[in-house]
């Protein structure tokens, strides 16, 4: 039985290309779209699409979107009957949907328990194996624990991945190589967890090293009818960041695609689902899949589904809320052409993709057939600190993948944005990449294939800086690490400079990513280092390389030949202080943790690039600050005659 009063005023409490998305579909169905936005975002884009707004807050998040108190108020004092809550911010809170029914607003979303069961990893995986539904081996018990934790992992193996219970999009997640790293990957990715999602509470896995990201959607209405539209791969990553999506998958036969829908269809049953969800599997290169978790709201990626099926599923989530049947059919579910979707996001990918800010002075999207641009932005559009750096999604469509392919080819050769840096020339690479071409993606994907020194070409030769990186590999003389991403190794010749991970994989040998990304193998021969690289013999270039300081520890006026003097850590980018490490006074070794820097929902470790003694901290934890800000003050050892 529908409601006796359908959605007629409907508060979007979001921001960006959801909240223009969600609007859009409210007005097509009659609606009022009803906006929020914090003290940064008074003239933000999305505000043009909404039939009244009001402020929530500040600028940080924790102040206006997160803010549940903020949010209903403003539902009231617009006289708004429903909520959408878009995606990220308070999407997945079951707390916020429950004040929101206490608030007598009709929530646009799954049940507060379902959410609650789904929202947490943890119950998450136990409940859909009851339901017969395959989960990845790990740990998900109540005993969080350091030691708890810490012995599990030994029994679990690595490589392991640390996982929030409570969060998603990379954040409270980590990829840990070995037991020696663990405590500090574990203590970072709770605190990473405890400040996106207010719960530190993490299960372990055991980590896959190459499988596809395989998800379905869910559409399930108030009647008992819950069914699946299909699959969305998205193992192209970056951080665990989804960077392109396509609908259908190249990996999945008609019949896999049956037994995986089914599979996500019992794990929305186990806890009573209703409305619009995505139900995230691993599928290993065997055919064998696992679930991962469930998000329980709408998907950045949702549109690729939309296209490949036919539907519009912002309305259907507005549909099933007004308390509509679904007039969808398991049977009348078929796959039909082919739709990928790429990020954009202000990030510099000739500077390691750190986050770009400022005021976009020109945006101009493609245009044509079967291309689509859902933007947050637009010319004038301030790029802040304070949220996430995605600014739109190209997505195309085609009768089949090599059309899609070639329309998104043109489509972001024909992209242009201005005034600030974005992932523009990483997308572009992709779709013109040999493997994603033939469909041989996995969550690997990127790590093995992409050579990031296509974007700031380099006069050095190749050969020579992997020569370099092997001898300091072998020769143990490592730098800083960063959790999950393996060991950072940046090197500089001359004004060239190379950043480079090294992963060690169970083999052997040894992964390269970043400036240089390829199969590394070392050892010695007597006097001797043997060396091969992607299959082919390497010999030294007898050029000289000099380490790089820790790209968060930019140090200055320091007298290398004379050993002393001061140096000052700046802020690479704009962020948070979360975490102040050190004090005044105390004594610091070479690339020991200073200050932990957020920025645009990440955390970044800064550290020192020379032992010596801490003088002044210049900053407190929650401090916001610019890029290039003064951190905190190092000295050198005095030299002793």
């Amino acid at each position: 039985m529908a409601s006796k009063k359908p959605i007629q005023r409907l508060l979007i409490a979001n921001r960006g290309e959801i909240a223009v998305r969600v609007a859009r579909a409210a007005r097509e169905m009659g609606i009022a779209a009803l906006g929020v936005y914090s003290q940064a975002d008074a003239d933000a884009y999305h505000l043009q699409f909404m039939d009244d707004t009001r402020c929530i807050g500040p600028a940080p998040a924790a102040d206006s979107y997160l803010s549940i108190d903020a949010v209903i108020a403003a539902a009231v004092a617009m006289k708004a009957d429903a909520v959408h809550p878009g995606y990220g911010f308070l999407s997945e809170r079951a707390a916020f949907a429950q004040a929101c029914i206490d608030a007598g607003l009709i929530w646009v979303g799954p049940p507060p328990q379902a959410m609650a069961a789904m929202g947490s990893k943890i119950d998450a995986k136990q409940r859909v194996r009851a339901s017969d539904v395959p989960t990845v081996p790990g740990y998900d018990g109540k005993d969080q624990s350091t030691k708890r934790l810490r012995d599990e992992a030994a029994t679990i193996g690595f490589p392991l991945l640390i996982k929030a219970s409570a969060g998603g999009g990379g954040r409270g997640m980590r990829v840990v190589e070995s037991l020696d790293g663990f405590d500090e990957a574990l203590a970072s990715a709770k605190r990473e967890a405890l400040a996106a999602f207010g719960d530190d509470a993490v299960l372990l896995e055991r980590y896959l090293r190459d499988p596809r990201h395989i998800e379905f959607q869910i559409l399930a209405d108030a009647h008992g009818a819950t069914i699946h539209l299909g699959e969305r791969e998205c193992s192209i990553q970056r951080r665990h960041q989804k960077v392109v999506e396509e609908a259908p998958s190249v990996a999945l036969s008609p019949e896999l695609r049956a037994e995986m829908g089914a599979a996500a269809v019992r794990a929305a049953a186990s806890v009573g689902y209703v409305n619009a969800g995505t139900c995230e599997f691993m599928l290993d290169g065997e055919g064998k899949y696992y679930f991962l978790e469930m998000n329980t709201r709408l998907q950045v990626e949702h549109p690729v589904t939309e296209l490949v099926y036919g539907v519009d599923l912002v309305q259907w989530q507005l549909r099933i809320a007004n308390g509509e049947p679904l007039s969808i059919a398991q049977a009348d579910v078929r796959p039909r052409g082919w739709a990928i979707e790429t990020r954009i996001y202000a990030e510099d990918p000739a500077n390691h993709m750190l986050p770009s800010t400022g005021r976009i002075t020109r945006w101009s999207p493609p245009e044509g057939p079967g291309v689509r641009v859902d933007a947050g932005v637009t010319t004038g559009s301030e790029v802040s600190v304070y949220y996430d750096p995605m600014l739109a999604k190209l997505i195309v469509f085609g009768s089949d993948r090599a059309q899609a392919i070639a329309r998104l080819q043109l489509a972001l050769d024909d992209f242009t944005i201005d005034g600030v840096r974005a992932n523009l020339p990483l997308l572009q690479w992709i779709v013109r990449d040999e493997w994603y071409r033939d469909g041989r993606t996995t969550t690997s994907f990127l790590a093995l294939r992409l050579d990031e020194s296509i974007f700031a070409p380099r006069a050095v030769p190749k050969d020579a800086v992997v020569y370099a990186i092997a001898r300091r590999l072998l020769d143990g003389d490592v730098p800083w690490r960063i959790g999950g991403v393996g060991i950072p190794i940046w090197l500089a010749s001359g004004s060239s400079a190379f950043r480079v991970w090294a992963s060690v994989t169970r083999d052997g040998y040894w992964q390269l990513s970043g400036d240089i990304a390829g199969e590394l193998h070392a050892h010695r021969a007597g006097e001797r280092i043997a060396v091969t690289f992607n299959g082919a013999p390497v010999t030294d270039a007898h050029l000289a390389f000099e380490p790089i300081a820790p790209p968060t520890a930019q140090s200055s006026g320091l007298a290398a030949a004379a050993g002393e003097g001061d140096g000052r850590v700046t802020a690479p980018m704009p962020g948070k202080i979360v975490k102040i490490a050190v004090a005044p006074g105390a004594s610091v070794e070479e690339h020991a943790l200073l200050i932990v820097l957020e920025a645009m929902k990440m955390e970044h470790r800064i550290e020192a690039s020379f032992a010596g003694t801490v003088g002044t901290v210049l900053v407190k934890e929650g401090q916001l600050v610019p890029a290039g800000a003064a951190l905190v003050e190092l000295r050198a050892p005095s030299k002793r005659s």
